[in-house]
């Protein structure tokens, strides 16, 4: 197990995703695809097809994160400009890529459609960039640092990240325990805050439902040792018994009978 703990964060591109014409489907395969990975995603961002936008996002996600994955804007057309802005954040100039170029150019010649200089602009890449693998469609993706460029479209973004997995660092995996409950969270609210408190190592999170007419809560606790969780489940455990108790001396104690 890595002793390590690693963080990224994703940076989604374009007007399309802004103004509702595009619905995102990458950020929660991203997010699936970290978490068996044990990479904590920390920050999600998206920017319009502005090379400042870009720019100004990009270099102050990788400054604060161990990865920083991108989606869109890698295309044939004028206003797909990732490219550009990635090459202008890590001060290098951006050419036609001499493998992405016979990539490309191979692929259009079996297909024997014209490799034309629309279709060249998916061969510029930041110089020193490494290429990231396309299965789907050949274009490929680049890493350059600490920054994953991929394309926006679903499935070439899912295969992209399938051909950089191996070259990942896993963190330390998070350990995690359900708990339901009948409590809504107006009841759990402040002795469930208390329990945080005191469990410092672990997260806690809870999570409201309504179903049938009735409220309830479940209760999520993560943390990256095996005794942080259990002292922590132990004690929201410890709270539900509590409640228990009191809500059955308060219903004793208004019984007619008595």
């Amino acid at each position: 197990m890595s002793a390590i703990i690693v963080t990224a964060a994703m940076l989604a591109i374009g007007d399309e995703l802004l103004s509702g014409r595009t619905k995102d489907k990458n950020i929660g395969h991203l997010a699936d695809f970290l978490t068996l990975k044990a990479i904590d995603l920390k920050e999600v961002r998206i920017v319009s097809d502005e090379q400042d936008a870009i720019v100004s996002a990009l270099n102050e996600l990788r400054k604060n994160y161990t990865y920083v994955f991108t989606s869109g804007g890698i295309g044939p057309t004028h206003d797909d400009i990732t490219a550009d802005a990635v090459a202008v954040a890590m001060g290098v100039k951006i050419e036609h890529d001499a493998r992405a170029m016979k990539l490309l150019g191979d692929y259009y010649k079996m297909r024997k459609i014209e490799f034309t200089p629309a279709r060249q602009r998916m061969a510029r890449i930041p110089v020193g960039a490494d290429l990231i693998d396309n299965s789907i469609s050949v274009a490929p993706g680049f890493t350059i640092k600490n920054v994953h460029v991929m394309a926006g479209v679903p499935s070439v973004f899912q295969a992209m990240l399938d051909s950089l997995e191996p070259n990942l660092v896993s963190g330390i995996q998070m350990l995690s325990k359900a708990i339901d409950s009948t409590f809504p969270e107006g009841t759990i609210g402040g002795p469930l805050a208390d329990i945080q408190k005191n469990h410092p190592n672990t997260s806690i999170g809870s999570y409201p439902k309504f179903e049938k007419d009735k409220y309830s809560t479940q209760i999520v606790i993560r943390a990256r040792k095996q005794d942080y969780l259990d002292n922590a489940v132990n004690d929201v455990n410890l709270m539900f018994k509590q409640l228990i108790n009191s809500k059955n001396a308060l219903e004793h104690k208004h019984d007619p009978g008595t």
